[in-house]
């Protein structure tokens, strides 16, 4: 399975940004999806999660800004992002999990995901 991430770019705090993530592979449907993120000098940290029953877990300190939401074919994950703030600039990574933990409140660590995309820049101007 391959993912492949685009969108990515350059805002204003305040502004939006929509990133894609194209999965491919014959055995994508299996897995479930997500986005994680590493900042400017911190560790990769998990963003938006859909799980295996379609549950949408997001980290804290983007609920209420970023949505995260995937086609029924499940072969392309967004993550749209609004009201962006400049600690949001990071690189931003599409993740595929499989088999499917049963998260409930918030994201696996990074290595519970065992697919990765290249990721995409995403910088946010004040």
């Amino acid at each position: 399975v391959l993912l492949v991430e685009s969108g990515g770019g350059s805002a204003q705090a305040g502004g939006s940004l929509r990133l894609s993530c194209s999965a491919s592979g014959s055995t994508y449907g299996e897995y479930c999806l997500g986005w994680f993120r590493q900042r400017p000098g911190k560790e990769r940290e998990g963003v938006a999660h859909i799980t295996s029953t379609g549950k949408k877990i997001y980290l804290d300190s983007v609920k209420g800004r970023f949505t995260v939401s995937e086609n029924n074919a499940k072969t392309t994950l967004i993550l749209q992002m609004d009201s962006l703030k400049p600690e949001d600039t990071a690189m931003y990574y599409c993740v595929g999990q499989w088999p499917c933990l049963p998260y409930t409140e918030s994201m696996g660590q990074r290595d519970e995901y065992n697919l990765w995309g290249r990721g995409t820049q995403v910088t946010v101007s004040s």
